[in-house]
């Protein structure tokens, strides 16, 4: 079962590159994030021409998460629990019915910008409530993956100029600190079990966004901030995990691009 994430930046905007993208691929299940579009103005007919099942939990012109997938869903989820009042759309989940069901979660965590202030106050408290979830779900000892931006760089090595983040919410201590807490409850980062050794300049298979401005993907300035984060369920059946980094070069790209797993199932 190979599943994918990938921040789209506008589903308006994106939908040819996301097609390209979905035929040449073939996931059978993607995880989309930033799709900024309600759920009834998500071209869900378009997908499902491709073959896919379509859930999505978006809002207008902001954030906003889907699932498309070759296989049937049910137990399809909208929303993170913890707080009645959040009304962002940041939060999907469905149980993918294949040969072995695996639950994906599709997550678009808040960026936290400025930090510090009221929306990084928000993204540790909505990490907070992730890790509590969590902690339930995996008690279910299931395959489970949990994936998509993160706006998270775990370590040093997951940027190609760590010194020029040490101020933003990506990466100041208590993010990192949120991040690992999470991965602690007994969680696979699947990039980084795959590719353990990260070499001395990392190339841009070992990135997941670029930033529109200053030439950031001409000069490889990249981080790596979408993950697939797999229960040990999950992590057994675990086969490959790769970044399709050659999609950010592309006509009218996402400043993100797809990182997928392959799993054992």
């Amino acid at each position: 079962m190979k599943i994918a994430t990938f921040n789209i930046n506008g589903i308006k905007a994106r939908i040819c590159a996301l097609t390209d993208w979905l035929v040449e691929a073939r996931p059978d299940v993607a995880v989309l994030q930033e799709i900024k579009a309600q759920d009834t103005a998500f071209p869900a007919e378009h997908f499902q021409d491709l073959g896919y099942h379509v859930e999505t939990h978006g809002q207008k012109s902001f954030n906003g998460v889907a699932l498309l997938s070759r296989l049937p869903l049910e137990d399809v989820t909208r929303g993170l629990p913890g707080d009645a009042a959040d009304e962002q759309a940041r939060f999907l989940t469905a149980r993918v019915m294949g040969d072995r069901p695996v639950t994906v979660c599709g997550l678009y965590l808040p960026n936290g910008n400025p930090a510090p202030g009221p929306k990084y106050d928000y993204k540790l408290a909505w990490m907070a409530r992730l890790e509590t979830y969590l902690k339930t779900r995996l008690a279910e000892e299931e395959p489970l993956v949990v994936c998509g931006d993160y706006n998270i760089i775990p370590q040093a090595e997951d940027a190609a100029r760590p010194d020029a983040w040490r101020a933003d919410a990506l990466f100041l201590p208590p993010s990192r600190a949120a991040w690992r807490r999470i991965v602690h409850l007994g969680l696979t980062d699947a990039f980084r079990a795959r590719h353990p050794h990260m070499p001395p300049h990392p190339g841009p298979e070992h990135y997941s966004f670029w930033d529109y401005q200053a030439g950031a993907w001409n000069r490889n300035d990249g981080i790596r901030i979408d993950h697939l984060l797999l229960s040990p369920q999950a992590a057994d059946l675990l086969q490959d995990c790769q970044i399709d980094s050659a999609i950010r070069g592309r006509d009218k790209p996402s400043d993100h691009v797809p990182v997928w797993i392959d799993l054992a199932a």
